[in-house]
């Protein structure tokens, strides 16, 4: 696929050059995955790069590496790429497809690894900056708890940045071009676990038992009123039911019914308002049937909320190095979500977007990262390192 940028910049020509070590890399990643926290073979294939080129590596949680690189007195920048996989079995077929069964990188984190690295290497060897690079590969992001983690060990306590940048890409972008949000970027996300309670019977005698199937029935339709008739029109939510579970038989009323959702949303208020309104439906809902609604709801993260500053920055930035047609004018927020959120309530910062082209969806089995996108977005991280360190020209 043939990605269309102006000509190329000292460093986008220089990262070009070895552009072929990182796609073998890539794909060494993607045969070989690992879930969340059991990123171990991952960690050290990275750990031993990196210090071969020069940076101070060390762990704060079992799997993911904090790798520092110093040139003399200056500010301080955090560059972030996750390298966990998905519980998926791969149906791409790929002559590199996972060899591990039931786990797939179906979401692109090997190649966001290995974007980090190739401008990881650029970096160590024209080490045209002035300041400390902090790089993070972090565990866990699929599960939403790798970003905590790595803050509760005392990741900005003991690794200081003065601003973080992470990146994601994005089927159905064009190839290549970038996409930046100035505030809300990915949505919040919270679950609830909600179990509808009622006394169970003969499926002849339904006047005798309090059927938990009808009124979590009512609840999913009474629930798109929550988002309809209680959320500002302006503002984003998405309430989901992803799983509904009762009864074993046609002839039987079940004891109980279970629902899983999730809640999706921007704005801290409306995040609240749907953790509140939620719990409170499906009580009033149940109560009117007779049953009991007994609701947990189980926090997530926060939505990844741009600094403007920040954003600004690393778009100027992109123009700059690979030119004014590998940005995406007002390129739209995105309603899934990413545990980035967590750093960027310590830090300024920011999360952007690349396009991965037409192809299939994030976290499907058929999903294939494209490999013709390293080497640009690779150009990004290293021109934002040397601009944000001592402002040399992208």
């Amino acid at each position: 696929m043939n990605i269309a940028v102006s000509p190329p910049s000292a460093t986008a020509a220089a990262i070009a050059d070895s552009i072929a070590d990182f796609v073998a890399l890539r794909r060494e990643f993607h045969a070989r995955p690992e879930l969340a926290f059991a990123e171990r073979a991952t960690t050290a294939r990275i750990t031993g790069l990196l210090q071969r080129w020069g940076y101070r590596v060390e762990q704060l949680t079992k799997t993911g590496v904090i790798a520092t690189l110093e040139n003399d007195p200056g500010p301080v920048l955090g560059l972030r790429a996750d390298i966990d996989a998905l519980p998926i079995d791969e149906a791409t077929g790929l002559p590199f497809a996972s060899t591990v069964p039931g786990v797939m990188h179906a979401c692109g984190h090997d190649g966001h690894t290995v974007i980090l690295l190739a401008a990881a290497r650029h970096l160590a060897r024209s080490r045209r900056f002035r300041g400390t690079l902090r790089l993070i590969f972090q565990p866990a992001e699929e599960i939403g708890a790798g970003a905590k983690a790595l803050i509760d060990a005392g990741l900005f306590d003991r690794y200081p940045v003065d601003a973080i940048f992470g990146l994601h890409n994005w089927p159905g972008v064009p190839a290549g071009r970038f996409g930046f949000v100035e505030g809300p970027a990915m949505a919040a996300i919270d679950r609830i676990e909600a179990r509808f309670v009622g006394r169970g019977g003969h499926g002849a005698e339904p006047h005798l038992a309090v059927d938990p199937v009808v009124a979590a029935a009512h609840a999913i339709t009474a629930l798109q009123s929550v988002v309809s008739r209680n959320v500002n029109p302006l503002d984003m939510a998405v309430v989901t039911v992803g799983s509904i579970h009762g009864g074993q038989a046609s002839n039987v009323i079940p004891d109980q019914v279970d629902l899983n959702l999730s809640l999706r949303s921007y704005a801290a208020e409306t995040r609240a308002l749907l953790t509140r309104k939620v719990p409170a439906l499906f009580q009033s809902v149940a109560a009117g049937f007779g049953a009991q609604a007994r609701v947990t709801v189980i926090e997530g993260f926060p939505s990844v909320v741009n600094t403007a500053r920040e954003t600004r920055l690393v778009r100027d930035v992109a123009i700059a190095a690979l030119g004014a047609d590998a940005v995406i004018a007002d390129f739209a927020p995105r309603t899934a979500s990413e545990d980035f959120a967590h750093y960027l309530h310590h830090r300024p910062g920011s999360f952007f977007f690349v396009g991965n082209g037409d192809g299939a969806p994030l976290h499907s089995p058929e999903y294939r990262f494209n490999d013709d996108i390293i080497a640009p977005a690779a150009t990004l991280w290293a021109a934002l390192a040397e601009r944000f360190l001592n402002g040399t020209p992208a």
